[in-house]
């Protein structure tokens, strides 16, 4: 049986479903930040004339975008709020997150392993790949490739291979599913299929996209007559190739946390990295680290390393 496991890390949370040894599905939680089913009272500070729609800030500095305004909230007035997505980062521009008008006690958000019902582990299996298809966002199957690129209206994939049209689209659905689900894809996901030309191979692709997915809850599109198929899934937190993809130092910072935390030997730890990634490591992880491994943790910024990579090892004293 499948079986969700949790690595309570430093800065984040990472739970896989793993089955017979492999990473089926994935979940990470960055810590920080308002998350779903959080609960919050917040200054209402801007009202979209006409409209159920505004804007509110909590705690100084948290905006968050707010639908479903009752009547009698007015700009100024404490407003209680449940958070229905976190906010989100994209290549030009951030997204806050959005909440409703709420009379439920505040309260902090479910944990990823309650959510879960994750079994604490020190470490997954396999999690290396995961973060690596991330970064490199291109997936490779028998008979050819996806590539994965998440976009501000939607998350592409695209399909390339030497087969032919139907055979290509049918042997790369077994990858897509994983993909989806080891990525955490959510929100508007569109799948760039080979040109397929009869309507009833196109029928037989799109029932075996269906069946693949069928405990993913979505919507779909039939596929079009040029390859296209669109998903709906909903959307309440950033997936794993968008928090790498365009926070890519912070989630480097938590990847050289993660590998730190796993050397052996005798010694003081040496991060090194490029200082943009350095600049995340803050000194409350850093001493995090020295706790969790009862070593000295020093940094070093180095500018031959990129954006999503870096290097750890144990150094003498």
């Amino acid at each position: 049986m499948p079986e969700w496991l949790i690595e309570e890390g430093i800065g984040e949370d990472r739970a896989a479903l793993v089955k017979n040894g492999e990473i089926i599905a994935a979940r990470v939680d960055w810590h920080g930040g308002l998350k779903p089913g959080q609960v919050v009272d917040a200054e209402l500070i801007e009202r979209t004339a006409g409209s159920s729609r505004g804007v509110a800030l909590f705690d100084t500095f948290h905006e968050i975008w707010v639908d479903r305004l009752p009547r009698e909230a007015s700009e100024g007035s404490k407003i209680r709020l449940e958070i229905t997505r976190a906010a989100t980062e994209e290549r030009v521009r951030s997204k806050p997150a959005l909440a409703r008008p709420s009379d439920k006690s505040i309260c902090q958000p479910p944990i990823l392993a309650q959510t879960l019902g994750a079994r604490p582990v020190r470490s997954i299996d396999d999690w290396n790949s995961l973060y690596v298809d991330a970064v490199e966002k291109i997936i490779s199957f028998e008979g050819g490739s996806l590539i994965v690129e998440p976009t501000s209206a939607l998350t592409a994939i695209d399909i390339d291979g030497p087969l032919s049209p139907k055979a290509l689209a049918l042997a790369a659905i077994p990858a897509i599913a994983q993909t989806i689900r080891r990525l955490d894809l959510t929100g508007s996901v569109a799948i760039d299929f080979p040109t397929i030309s009869a309507k009833s191979d196109r029928v037989a692709i799109d029932s075996a996209l269906a069946a693949a997915l069928v405990d993913w809850p979505h919507e779909k599109t039939a596929m079009n007559g040029f390859g296209l198929v669109q998903l709906v899934a909903r959307r309440d937190r950033p997936s794993l190739l968008e928090l790498v993809e365009y926070q890519p130092h912070a989630a480097a910072a938590r990847w050289l946390l993660r590998q730190a935390e796993r050397l052996e030997g005798a010694g003081r730890i040496e991060l090194s990295a490029h200082p943009n990634v350095i600049r995340h490591l803050t000194e409350d992880w850093l001493t995090q680290l020295s706790r969790r491994t009862g070593r000295e943790v020093v940094t070093r910024a180095d500018l031959k390393y990129g954006n999503s990579n870096g290097n750890v090892q144990i150094v003498p004293l």
